[in-house]
């Protein structure tokens, strides 16, 4: 069973966390009958195959979104608990339920430590950086996540840094286990071996995303780079979608080729990267964003900041380009490498690179270590 807080209903990309969650339910129940547990608009039930979807209804999500320090989003945060706890346990009381993989550490590994204290029924975390790094800072509900972390099954993380951070927290070994969408299921469309070469953005218009800093970054290119570049695509949404249409439209009116897209569901995305040489990821903070795996899929090299995991993955994979840090200016100097790159030359790396983030990798892992088979 996987009990999750955020699972996707809508299918247009802003599913943010819970977008790679349905592939990795739809390839484990290839190998085992799994029944999911998410949140959702409505109560509902879905069948595919021997895949089991229940949704219990919430007023509001994803519940990463609610704030508790804001009073007016407590009931919301309230019923959303209630009903998670209750779903589970109806759930396991039909009796079938030999395992629980619980996405994220809380509330979901709440639910299911509930469960394995009641009835013995086994659960694992796969925490993702929200969870720990926010919630392990406050007194009581850190307290509660490290009992969570210490009595599971096994503990998975989607970052390095994350799973040697869950490791302190639990006192216990912690597997990465990256998260991923599966995006490639055809032959990997050949780079540009010279200029001018297709940029693009895909993600939440977000401080933490660094949308911001790639506009400023693009605005410190001179006209002799710009020579260099067919296209730079920025595609998303989020708080920032005044300063990103304000500033796209100013490199605009200087005759650069800007081109905006909004949020893009997952053939949408898989068409941009299919398209796109070179993918920016400018962020602030992060650890190893589902983008990084759905361009290593699709055979796309990266330009992005050192944030998290990137700071290692990119040199030791060789998929791509690292700024020098996190201004500006360092974005755009690695732009300007970038230009000056062949961006085909990166293709053998990339597919040798996306073995280790595939959807099958991650599931046959999970099995290996949490179900004891393949």
């Amino acid at each position: 069973m996987i009990c999750t807080t955020s699972y996707p209903e809508s299918g247009d990309g802003r599913e943010a966390a819970g977008s790679f969650v349905s592939d990795f339910a739809r390839e484990l129940a290839r190998r085992y009958p799994v029944t999911v547990l998410a949140p959702g608009h409505d109560a509902s039930v879905e069948e595919e195959g021997d895949l089991h979807i229940e949704r219990y209804a919430v007023p509001r999500q994803p519940l990463s979104l609610l704030r508790p320090l804001l009073p007016l989003d407590w009931p919301a945060i309230f019923h959303t608990l209630r009903q998670g706890q209750r779903g589970l346990d109806r759930i396991v009381m039909r009796g079938d339920v030999r395992h629980i993989l619980a996405l994220w550490a809380l509330p979901s590994g709440h639910w299911a430590r509930s469960v394995w204290r009641r009835h013995g029924i086994p659960y694992s975390v796969w925490a993702l950086g929200s969870d720990i790094w926010s919630l392990a800072r406050l007194p009581l509900v850190g307290l509660l996540l490290r009992r969570v972390l210490h009595d599971a099954h096994e503990l998975y993380a989607d970052g390095l840094l994350l799973a040697e951070e869950v490791r302190q927290l639990s006192g216990r070994h912690c597997e990465f286990l990256p998260s991923s969408r599966l995006l490639n299921d055809a032959p990997l469309k050949r780079r540009r071996q010279h200029p001018p070469y297709r940029l693009a953005f895909l993600g939440r218009w977000h401080p933490n995303k660094g949308v911001d800093l790639l506009l400023r970054a693009l605005g410190l290119l001179e006209e002799r780079d710009w020579r260099s570049i067919a296209s730079v695509t920025i595609a998303g949404g989020g708080p920032l979608e005044d300063e990103v249409r304000q500033g796209a439209e100013s490199l605009r009116r200087q005759g650069h080729p800007m081109r905006l897209s909004g949020f893009l569901d997952r053939e949408g995305a898989k068409a941009l990267l299919d398209e796109t040489d070179y993918l920016i990821i400018p962020s602030r903070i992060e650890s190893i964003p589902v983008l990084f795996s759905d361009a290593l899929q699709c055979g796309c090299p990266v330009v992005t900041t050192p944030a998290g995991d990137l700071a290692r993955l990119v040199p030791e994979l060789e998929v791509g380009i690292l700024t020098s840090g996190f201004s500006a200016s360092d974005i755009a100097e690695a732009i300007r490498r970038a230009l000056a790159t062949p961006a085909a030359g990166y293709a053998e790396k990339l597919v040798l690179a996306s073995g280790r983030f595939s959807v099958t990798s991650s599931v046959s892992r999970f099995c290996r270590r949490s179900l004891g088979g393949d």
